[in-house]
């Protein structure tokens, strides 16, 4: 039973926002340009990625950060709400160091994001899978487990092998996240 609260923020969908669930998120570059485009831009976001999930207590489970887009899934502390202010952290900090270097002060970075708490089972195990092999999907590698900047690879390595076979057996290609970049 779902106990947390719902938040509405203006111009967006609602935000279930439950304690210790799993929450998919998935953000992109404004207009979809492709910034990240550098395997040391990728790092940077990903480094990001991982400071601010533990400053917030966020804990990490899939992710895949593209030339344009990233994605993670992960499980709430028992403040879930911050997890609006987890994302703002890791996009001013990252677009300010890509501006920096692009010397482009000002330049939106970032577009919104996106996030689903996930309240079911199969929708939790479909979506790991689809994070984890997102750089596949999108054919920037054959097999997700090459590609540095997702969680493929430590997932084979760290997850149970029944959990790996459970997880990667759920199909993902009818999952609805919003990955038109």
């Amino acid at each position: 039973m779902l106990t947390g609260r719902v938040t509405q923020w203006a111009h967006s969908p609602s935000h279930l926002f439950e304690p210790g669930s799993a929450y998919i998120a998935t953000a992109g570059t404004y207009g979809k340009k492709h910034i990240l485009n550098s395997p040391e831009r990728k790092t940077l976001v990903l480094s990001a990625l991982f400071e601010q999930a533990q400053a917030f207590g966020w804990l990490l489970e899939a992710w895949a950060v593209l030339s344009n887009h990233y994605h993670f899934v992960a499980h709430a502390p028992d403040d879930a709400d911050t997890l609006k202010r987890m994302i703002q952290a890791l996009h001013s900090t990252t677009a300010r160091v890509l501006n920096a270097e692009d010397n482009a002060p000002g330049r939106t970075v970032w577009f919104q994001y996106r996030d689903t708490c996930l309240t079911n089972q199969k929708s939790y195990l479909a979506r790991l899978h689809y994070v984890h092999t997102n750089p596949a999907k999108h054919g920037v590698v054959a097999a997700a487990e090459n590609y540095p900047w997702c969680s493929m690879s430590w997932f084979q390595r760290e997850a149970k092998p029944a959990f790996c076979r459970t997880v990667l057996s759920f199909k993902c290609d009818r999952v609805s996240v919003y990955d038109d970049f």
